[in-house]
């Protein structure tokens, strides 16, 4: 009951937030191609690349910090879930890429029926790739290798059509934001 009250509130603060919040501009730049040797583990521990992640169009990848203990990661999480068959229908897969071991993805998506790809990066190898690493958190800390949330349209090919990103953690792009940036884009 904990874990919901927490998600029901930062679902709240996500919405509520995101019209002050103030856009950043991090990573590979748009039109930009993302960096060599895309790699992370699926939930069950298995080696994915980009073309294995891929749409037709292209993907929809997030990076965020946790879906273990960042209450709005998971609100993000929970969201996203609900545009997965529009983006689909629209030729793009959707991925969510994050620290956690595959073992916490496989866990959170089957208690929250998440049916997109959950990645996990756990020695921060592509968030450090995209540099999109937080640099607020040092060695030692728990969220130390966390990337700043981020949201960025690809296309089949590895290059960036769209990106969006928040200042802060807290508040996120909405799920409306990143199909009206893929519904933008000419194929």
């Amino acid at each position: 009951m904990r874990l919901a009250s927490l998600i029901t509130l930062a679902l709240a603060a996500l919405f509520s937030l995101a019209a002050t919040a103030a856009s950043i501009d991090i990573g590979p730049a748009v039109d930009a191609k993302i960096p060599a040797g895309f790699t992370a583990l699926d939930k069950t521990g298995a080696a994915k690349t980009y073309a294995d992640i891929t749409g037709k169009y292209g993907t929809v990848l997030y990076f965020v910090r946790s879906a273990k203990w960042c209450p709005f990661c998971q609100a993000q999480l929970i969201d996203i879930n609900t545009i997965n068959d529009k983006l689909a229908e629209r030729g793009y897969a959707m991925a969510a890429l994050s620290y956690d071991a595959p073992e916490v993805l496989a866990g959170f998506a089957a208690q929250r029926g998440i049916g997109y790809t959950l990645l996990s990066d756990q020695k921060s190898a592509m968030i450090d790739a995209f540099g999109i690493r937080d640099p607020q958190y040092p060695l030692g800390h728990m969220a130390h290798g966390v990337p700043k949330p981020a949201i960025f349209v690809i296309d089949a090919k590895g290059t960036v059509q769209a990106k969006l990103a928040e200042e802060g953690y807290k508040v996120r792009p909405t799920s409306e934001a990143v199909l009206a940036a893929v519904n933008g884009l000419k194929k």
